[in-house]
């Protein structure tokens, strides 16, 4: 008898949008944690500023360093985190577990219109898109639960997939 299993292609199971919005809580909660940890020293500076201008006289050029010190600082953290969002997302996701922590724990994973797993490119590409679906309401994330392969619209744009891990 011939073995037919391994000739045919295993079916492809695409992930909803509550499974991915469930994954994304978990990776937002794993994100939170470490941009506060990478925050801290910003956050010192703040304070310390902060104290510069409350100990220095009321005359422009006496606060004016601590005013650049607590922007300078509230625009490290900015940096920081995005910086960190972006290289969580798609250094994961171009991974060999071709997911997040998130992902993992759903058993899901991108994959290219192929199945198979992406380039760190096509992942930043990916990432950068999620900033086209969240605008105007959200639609290019909830168009995942309304089109054939389950796909939002940073998917369609860097033309990846999120899958179900296959059954083995």
């Amino acid at each position: 008898m011939e073995n037919l299993s391994a000739e045919q292609p295993k079916e492809v199971r695409y992930a909803g949008f509550w499974l991915r919005f469930v994954a994304y809580i978990i990776d937002d909660l794993i994100l939170g944690f470490v941009g506060f940890i990478l925050s801290l020293p910003f956050i010192g500076g703040i304070v310390f500023s902060g104290l510069s201008i409350a100990e220095s006289e009321e005359n422009f050029e006496s606060i004016a360093p601590g005013i650049a010190g607590i922007f300078g600082s509230i625009f490290g953290i900015i940096l920081v985190t995005a910086a960190a969002g972006w290289l969580y997302f798609a250094l994961m996701e171009s991974s060999k577990t071709q997911g997040t922590l998130g992902k993992m724990a759903l058993s899901l994973q991108v994959t290219d219109m192929e199945g198979k797993r992406i380039s760190f490119a096509r992942a930043t590409g990916r990432y950068f898109g999620k900033i086209i679906s969240g605008m105007i309401f959200m639609i290019g994330y909830i168009i995942a639960g309304l089109t054939e392969k389950k796909q939002a619209l940073h998917d369609i744009m860097a033309s990846c997939l999120v899958i179900r891990k296959p059954l083995e």
